[in-house]
């Protein structure tokens, strides 16, 4: 089993955290089937910016089942402290440090993947919300700031140093954005180097993906990101081909069916009416993307701002595409 300082997980399957999807309904459902840790959307280090609506629903919600992770991103070593342990007030039991966002936004504050371009800035960060807190502190990043610029086993081994309890590493630097593939020979290279486990993270689609990462790299673990959008049961899928060494189904349609519908009720509960609308067509779109190739079915759910109607489109929708697989 993996273990992230005291916390023993129940796989070695986690979901990767993600601004605008990993919110806390994903994060409830992933777990459901067989996700052992599922990490908060990224958090700004600026505290004083966490009181907006936006931000309060990132922060862990008091109901979710323990390890509650919650992943800040910061650029200044001393805000970066004051985040981790506001977030450890809030009620995380592990802190993640994000070093892996290729997005713009987040480079050009220096903040992200553009850390990595500073090695020295990295260890002023991680040693200053390490020692801040009393819970274990992870570490998300890249192979590095470019192809010419790989160095995950120096931020690995920095890492370590300081008293990092996990990394897990993308398999892309960060001038490869998500483009092109996931390399698995650098991740393989941190996992010789370093005693802390590493959990490998990229392109991971399916059961045989898994397993040849797991052999190729020796890593402790698998973190998956855009492969859960519209299959959340593929922490299941996976975790089923681990024991048995056979490939196991998705779920019926009947059954998809009905934990897309669910899924939809609770984003609906959580943000309420406007926001709870607004926040599902992306899942209900990757759902339908995952079922069909007929876009007409999502033009018709996303035109609608009532949340009912919304529910009663999808339904139809699920409806008519289970009559087609049959």
């Amino acid at each position: 089993m993996l273990s992230i300082g005291s916390y023993t997980l129940d796989s070695n399957l986690l979901l990767a955290p993600m601004a605008g999807v990993t919110d806390y309904p994903f994060r409830r459902l992933c777990r459901q089937y067989g996700a052992a840790l599922a990490t908060s959307e990224m958090l700004s280090a600026d505290v004083s910016l966490w009181g907006s609506k936006k931000s309060r629903t990132r922060i862990p919600q008091q109901q979710e089942a323990a390890p509650r992770s919650v992943q800040i991103a910061g650029s200044e070593p001393q805000q970066m402290a004051e985040a981790a342990h506001a977030s450890v007030q809030q009620g995380a039991h592990i802190v993640d440090i994000n070093m892996g966002c290729p997005a713009k936004k987040v480079c050009n504050k220096a903040a992200g993947s553009a850390l990595l371009r500073d090695e020295v800035l990295v260890r002023d960060i991680l040693q200053a919300v390490v020692t801040a807190v009393n819970v274990p502190v992870t570490l998300k990043f890249r192979t590095g700031w470019s192809v010419s610029n790989r160095n995950a086993v120096t931020v690995a081994q920095i890492a370590e140093d300081v008293g990092i309890q996990a990394i897990a590493i993308h398999g892309r630097t960060r001038a490869d954005a998500y483009r092109g593939y996931a390399e698995y020979e650098t991740i393989r290279q941190v996992k010789m180097n370093v005693g802390i486990p590493v959990i490998a993270n990229g392109d991971i689609q399916t059961p045989l993906d898994a397993a040849f990462i797991l052999d190729y790299t020796h890593t402790d673990g698998l973190m998956l990101g855009r492969a859960a959008w519209g299959q959340p049961w593929i922490f299941w899928q996976l975790g089923e081909f681990f024991k048995t060494g056979e490939l196991p189904a998705q779920p019926d349609v009947y059954t998809r069916s009905q934990v897309v519908l669910a899924h939809i009720r609770a984003i609906h509960d959580f943000y309420g009416e406007e926001t709870g609308v607004r926040v599902a067509r992306k899942h209900i779109g990757w759902y339908l993307d995952r079922m069909t190739s007929d876009p007409g079915y999502k033009q018709r759910i996303f035109s609608t701002t009532c949340s009912n109607n919304q529910l009663a489109a999808v339904n139809d929708a699920l409806g008519i595409i289970a009559l087609t697989q049959y």
